[in-house]
């Protein structure tokens, strides 16, 4: 393999902490960027060199294709690996890279652009023979035109932004009366995360299996692939667990998506690491859904399995030598499972949850693998995506990983944002997933996230014991609560209550409480905002009638869009907010007056 010297990665957090780590056992000097928000950040701290690119807003930063090019050659970089997200599948970053005579370590710009519109993906697809959900041919531009095609596929559709990836730009419609407000929201999220408001429509299958293979090519011809990865637990369209090998999977169904894959990838001349995405329907229909040219976030599955390092054959491919192996020594062996650890509160329908990390401690163990961009005292940005960490763990059968994920999940100590551990605690001893079903409707539902509630009110109690022994916790300051501990003086056990400031854990305790009194609704007449963002629409005026769950605007947090409802009955008054406004953390909305 031809080494490179030095190679700078685009991107922040988990994944670039990881691309480093394999930089490193190559003897590859690292290169980081990073924005004004993230000058300590973990991804800055572990890198061998690191370099500013402008303010905290991810379009001013992350997302300045020519100045991180600037960066790299002034760092002496011979390629750039963008991770994923930002301007991973960004053609013309590509090409930018590639003029600038440095090593683009992904597919081929044309490779990007052919799968990166999902309207001329699927009508490539369609020429290849690969199947595809049915839907729209070209990209919809009026209401008439999107509720014609609605009709003639049926309800339910997803209306989706052609450049959209990652459940942004992904909306439902059940009935003629969504499809306007989807409309616009897909077009809005594809024009603001993807620079591109193109939208189609397909029909939304009824509790479909999301099941994709992970693909490699060289250009030496070769295209191979790693097996699948089961991603149906999702909330907003967006992945939360992901394993491999997938429940519903038979040793005939991954040899027949296997090769539907590799087709589709040699369709678009691919080189790289990539993804096919598709969805497995109930009676074992499998649809192409869409080609992600990139790394996934969820490889790491994938790794374990296998016991290949997809970073480190992208960096062979990128190199121009071939694929280390072929597809006859590509075997399978036991389970792996992965929990996505966001900084999200889903007592609040999963919101975001930024702030400072006040303890932080990993698990560890046989099988336990932790991908983290974050540490101790870090301050958790609403600037950007929610993922702090993935868990990784690896065991012989689904049943003895999913035993080793609810291990690690309890020693896996993250104090300061409300995070997901409890919700995965909560999932992973449902029924549901011990039988490796869907849980269609389980995730998003109030039973799972009190359940999550509970979990996390133990998770508070243990916290504390282990954050008094962690090096790893960041003082605080308060005020005074007692406690009691156990000495021993000659042999003699005795109870000691101890007068000390009290840890910052007592306000994360009391902060459950209140979630918990709030998980309902409550009496009040305020509709309040449960957090911090940008007011993309207000859907009410004051006067208005409205009913519980009516929509009273959306508000863009971590980039989310997230729909702040009405809690009960009533008449809007005291409205406080307008497009383009701000919106800060427990501000009043509206009243809802009236019985």
């Amino acid at each position: 393999m031809r080494m490179f010297e030095r190679v700078l990665v685009a991107n922040r957090g988990e994944i670039a902490v990881r691309v480093f780590r394999t930089l490193r056992e190559l003897g590859i000097a690292s290169i980081a960027v990073y924005s004004e928000a993230d000058r300590g950040a973990l991804h800055v701290a572990v890198a061998d060199d690191a370099f500013l690119l402008g303010p905290g807003p991810a379009a001013e930063s992350y997302l300045r294709g020519e100045r991180i090019v600037e960066a790299a050659l002034e760092g002496g970089a011979d390629a750039v690996h963008p991770g994923y997200g930002f301007l991973a599948e960004n053609a013309d970053f590509a090409r930018l890279v590639v003029d600038a005579g440095l090593i683009w370590i992904g597919p081929p710009p044309e490779a990007i652009e052919a799968m990166g519109s999902k309207v001329a993906a699927r009508a490539r697809m369609r020429e290849a023979g690969v199947p595809v959900i049915p839907g729209s041919h070209d990209a919809v531009v009026t209401l008439d035109e999107a509720l014609g095609i609605a009709e003639e596929i049926g309800y339910p559709v997803a209306i989706k932004a052609s450049a959209g990836g990652g459940g942004k730009g992904l909306k439902i419609a059940r009935t003629p009366d969504d499809v306007e407000r989807a409309l616009d929201s897909a077009r809005r999220e594809g024009e603001a995360y993807f620079a591109d408001g193109t939208v189609y429509l397909e029909r939304y299958l009824d509790d479909p299996r999301h099941v994709e293979i992970q693909v490699l090519a060289d250009d030496h011809r070769n295209v191979v692939h790693l097996g699948e990865r089961d991603c149906t637990i999702q909330r907003r369209h967006q992945k939360l667990v992901e394993e491999t090998p997938s429940p519903a999977v038979s040793p005939e169904l991954r040899e027949r998506i296997g090769a539907i894959a590799v087709e589709a990838a040699r369709a678009v001349g691919y080189r790289s690491a990539g993804t096919i995405e598709g969805l497995l329907a109930t009676d074992g229909s499998y649809y192409f859904l869409e080609m992600n040219t990139r790394l996934q976030v969820e490889h790491t599955v994938t790794e374990a399995v296998t016991g290949i390092d997809i970073v480190r054959e992208q960096l062979r491919i990128a190199a121009g030598d071939p694929i280390s192996f072929g597809q006859d020594e590509v075997v399978l062996r036991g389970h792996a499972i992965e929990c996505r650890i966001n900084a999200e509160d889903v007592a609040k329908g999963f919101l975001p949850s930024p702030g400072r990390i006040i303890a932080y401690r990993e698990p560890g163990g046989i099988g336990v693998r932790v991908d983290s961009g974050v540490r101790a005292g870090d301050e958790v940005s609403g600037l950007y995506d929610p993922l702090l960490a993935k868990l990784i763990v690896h065991d012989t059968t689904r049943e003895h990983a999913r035993r080793r994920m609810l291990r690690a999940l309890e020693e896996y100590v993250i104090a300061g944002p409300t995070t997901l551990l409890s919700f995965h605690r909560a999932l992973l001893q449902s029924p549901c997933f011990v039988a490796g079903e869907t849980c269609h409707g389980v995730v998003e539902s109030e039973e799972l996230a009190q359940r999550a509630m509970d979990a996390e009110e133990q998770f508070a109690h243990r916290a504390t014991t282990v954050a008094g022994a962690s090096d790893g916790a960041v003082a605080g300051s308060g005020s005074t609560r007692s406690r009691s501990i156990a000495v021993e003086i000659d042999g003699r056990r005795h109870e000691v209550r101890l007068h000390e400031p009290e840890p910052p854990w007592a306000e994360i305790a009391r902060r459950h409480k209140e979630r918990r009194h709030g998980l309902g609704g409550g009496g009040s007449d305020a509709v309040v905002s449960p957090m911090q963002g940008v007011v993309l629409q207000v859907h009410v005026t004051d006067g208005d009638r409205v009913e519980a769950g009516e929509l009273i605007c959306v508000v863009e947090a971590m980039k989310m869009e997230n729909e702040i409802t009405a809690h009960r009955d009533g008449v809007v008054a005291g409205l406080t907010v307008a497009a383009g406004s701000q919106l800060a953390h427990g501000q009043v909305v509206c009243r809802l007056e009236g019985e």
